[in-house]
This record gives structure tokens, C-alpha cells and sequence, in this order.
């Protein structure tokens, strides 16, 4: 296969994002299912699978009411959401980490040893000026949450151009 061809065939395959948190109920359930949304809505060519895990995740776990309740809201369903624990399967197969903290990128690099310049980035790291962490609003009112996902919701073109600048 000459160069061109390898190089068109990789454009068309699969790309896997993945959004990490802490338990994956709350922060990446939402931005999982906003991503993908607004990856629909953009009319992109690129194929992407957005998927979520958590750092200390229980498998199997249903997604936050208030996540459910602030993402419904918008007219975005997450309640068939289940939790999945943060593997080094799921690390390998992602073709780019976004996290919600400092402290998920740090711990991340930690207890999983990935080759160097892989792609990791806040969620918020590509928004220009504002605070770059998204903190857990877990066990919050339902404002905190929406405050949550209105700062996913501002960063969201700032990952679809960094897709499919480098995806």
C-alpha cells in the first residue's frame, strides 16, 4: 500500500475519544453524550466513538439523577449510562484522553505508563482564558450540575477542532 493510500484509509477508520472522571456518573457520562451529540450535529467526515471511564469507577453504575436530570434538560438522554473503571485496554484503544482535572491527568500518567507525548488534555485545555478544570459536582444541587455541563458545553468546539485538526 503506497503512502497516499495508508494515509487515506487511516483518515476513515474508527477514532476513539475518551472522557475520564472520577467514577464516570457525574462529569464524563455528560461529556461523553455531549460530545458525541455535537459530533453529529457538526456534519463531520470523521468516524468517532465517544467513550467514558472512570478512575475509581464501580462497574455497572447508573449516571447521576442530577447528570440525567441537566443533560435531559438540553434534550440529551444519558440514562442508560453504566459506569466503567478506567483499564489500560481502554487507554491503548483511545485515540485521544480528555479528563475533567489536573489531579485525573496526573493519576492517569501515574498508575498507567504511556509512551510519551500521548495525547492527553483537560476537557477545558483548548478554551482560551477561563479556568481549565471541570470540578465534580457530586452530591450538589442540580445548578452546580448545570453550571458543569454549560462549561462542557463552551468547551465542545474547541475538541471538535482539535479532532479534526489531529484525529
Amino acid at each position: 500500500m503506497g503512502k497516499k493510500s495508508r494515509a487515506k484509509k487511516e483518515r476513515k477508520e474508527l477514532k476513539k475519544v475518551l472522557f475520564i472522571c472520577t467514577a464516570n456518573v457525574c462529569r464524563s457520562p455528560m461529556a461523553e453524550r455531549l460530545f458525541a451529540n455535537a459530533m453529529d450535529e457538526s456534519k463531520s467526515s470523521k468516524k468517532i466513538l465517544a467513550y467514558s471511564a472512570g478512575l475509581s469507577a464501580m462497574d455497572g453504575d447508573k449516571a447521576s439523577q442530577n447528570s440525567i436530570d441537566a443533560c435531559e434538560e438540553i434534550k440529551v438522554d444519558i440514562r442508560d449510562h453504566r459506569s466503567s473503571g478506567l483499564t489500560r485496554t481502554s487507554l491503548q484503544e483511545a485515540s485521544v484522553v480528555f479528563c475533567m482535572t489536573e489531579s485525573h491527568r496526573a493519576l492517569i500518567n501515574m498508575y498507567f505508563e504511556l509512551p510519551e507525548g500521548y495525547p492527553i488534555y483537560l476537557m477545558r485545555e483548548f478554551v482560551e482564558g477561563e479556568t481549565k478544570e471541570l470540578p465534580d459536582p457530586y452530591g450538589q444541587d442540580i445548578e452546580v450540575y448545570r453550571q458543569c455541563r454549560d462549561r462542557m458545553l463552551e468547551a465542545i468546539p474547541s475538541l471538535i477542532n482539535w479532532v479534526e485538526k489531529n484525529l
